[in-house]
């Protein structure tokens, strides 16, 4: 047998993450340091102060805003 694949076949990715370690799920709570990232900001004391007082004010919701 050839180790080439078939033609229209998908090749095997190695080193892809799969879903289940890169979403959170519903029940997670974000820490400020999620809520920075998921803003695209860098960490910063000022960054990480702004989503203290982002997640004390909206909880989840604060993080549910920002991402996707």
């Amino acid at each position: 047998m050839s180790e080439e694949s078939e033609p229209g076949s998908v090749p095997e990715v190695r080193g892809v993450t799969p879903d289940r370690l890169l979403h959170a799920g519903g029940g997670d709570q974000p820490t400020a340091e999620d809520l920075v990232l998921a803003s695209g900001r860098d960490l910063t004391p000022e960054s990480l102060e702004w989503a203290r007082r982002r997640l004390s004010e909206e909880g989840r919701s604060a993080m549910d805003k920002r991402l996707p």
